[in-house]
């Protein structure tokens, strides 16, 4: 008998008539001689209801608090669903994340998994049983309940696929894969039938929020075969794996774009060895993630620094910058919000000289101001005012041809 790993989200387990639907999609699955493993999260919004309530109480939660508080919600779904498995006449258990084995390192709202110890899981699985295990949660060393961070259930599915040496782990979403752009924005952007380990991953960490980019690093160094799937519709998903098999001609494979993004931009820094040292590790020691970043020398040989951070966070990075004027010796801050960040990925740019030019173009012809840029071997994102940034992404995506099965649909329709 093969062991799969599947994990349901948070709009796939919302209400009872979801839970009875992936209760039987379970079933389903024993049936056919498998033993399956299934991750859930909290149901539908439950989990920002939690938050609420701890916010309405202080402004400034425990940390270790909190992931006492976050981690019922997943308890509550996994309970719910063994009961209605248990309903169908199927023998099934509920584990924490603790009581799964899953421990990680010693940090409260994103922690990291260290070991899995799976004797537990796999005796339940031996015993005939379904196992539903609370994802987003661990436990740390000192013995406390931590959380992995939002997203985090992904994760936990793909390291129990890891651990178990799954056949396959199945992540089951409100869409029907991946797709070369989000498809609430893209009318045109299309499903996916495969993409490369490397590229989700840089979609994920660029603004794509249908996988969790730790979820897919992990599947990526264990080579787990991960499938994003729709948990409403029975049909095929998007298969993630080591080389994407499909569509080999496409040097651009996927489109990600993300809203709320700031620029800052400190001028006339001192043009010294540490001076970027000691500006980003003051942000970082308070926790801002610093995106893209821009140095500039100026006519006297001092320094400009530009990046972007998220722009919920600027308040606290412009009061870091004021505390420590004396130290950063600079003349002036300024900050421009109200951007959003735009990203082409597509594995095949390695090999093709020319594409992020391409990308410039077509925002050139847009009329699309181009604020900041960054590339890597695989991606080129561009900062662009945040009211072009449908335009730019639906641009870039008819340029690149992600939108060119459809067009062939219709040509042989009127042919």
């Amino acid at each position: 008998m093969t062991t799969v790993v599947q994990k349901f989200g948070g709009t796939s387990v919302g209400d009872v008539t979801k839970i009875k639907r992936v209760a039987e999609k379970i079933k389903r699955k024993m049936d056919d001689g498998q033993k399956v493993v299934t991750v859930v999260s909290a149901m539908g919004k439950s989990t920002d209801k939690l938050v609420q309530l701890a916010n309405d109480i202080t402004d400034s939660p425990d940390p270790r608090e909190m992931d006492m508080l976050l981690t019922t919600g997943e308890q509550v779904t996994m309970s719910l669903v063994v009961m209605a498995l248990k309903e169908l006449g199927v023998d099934a258990v509920s584990l924490t994340g603790w009581q799964a084995g899953i421990e990680t390192e010693d940090v409260h709202q994103d922690a990291r998994i260290t070991d899995i110890k799976t004797e537990n899981v796999q005796n339940h699985l031996n015993e005939g049983k379904a196992v539903l295990v609370a994802g987003f949660q661990g436990v740390s060393a000192s013995g406390n309940i931590t959380t992995l961070g939002r997203g985090g259930s992904d994760t936990t599915a793909v390291a129990l696929a890891a651990a178990l040496e799954a056949e396959t782990c199945s992540i089951y979403t409100d869409v029907t894969g991946v797709f070369t752009a989000d498809p609430r924005y893209v009318k045109k952007a299309r499903k996916l039938d495969s993409i490369a380990y490397d590229e989700m991953l840089e979609l994920a960490n660029l603004g794509a929020g249908v996988l969790h980019p730790r979820a897919v690093e992990f599947a990526k160094n264990y080579n787990v075969s991960l499938i994003v799937r729709s948990s409403m519709e029975d049909v095929e998903g998007t298969l993630v794996e080591e080389e994407a098999t499909m569509e080999q001609n496409l040097v651009v494979r996927g489109l990600a774009f993300e809203e709320n993004v700031t620029k800052i931009t400190i001028e006339r820094l001192p043009n010294r060895y540490d001076t970027m040292s000691i500006l980003f590790t003051l942000l970082a020691e308070k926790g801002i993630n610093v995106d893209i970043i821009i140095q500039q020398m100026t006519a006297d040989h001092g320094l400009n620094v530009s990046f972007s951070i998220d722009t919920a966070n600027l308040g606290k990075a412009l009061d870091i910058i004021h505390a420590n004027k004396a130290e950063l010796c600079y003349s002036t801050v300024r900050h421009e919000s109200s951007l959003a960040k735009v990203s082409i990925v597509g594995s095949g740019m390695v090999s093709n000289p020319g594409v992020a030019a391409n990308m410039f173009k077509v925002l050139a012809e847009q009329e699309v101001a181009i604020k900041m840029v960054s590339t890597s071997e695989i991606a080129v994102s561009a900062v662009v005012p945040e009211e072009t940034m449908v335009k730019a992404v639906e641009a870039l995506h008819a340029y690149f041809d992600l939108d060119a099965k459809e067009k062939e649909k219709i040509e042989a329709v009127k042919a």
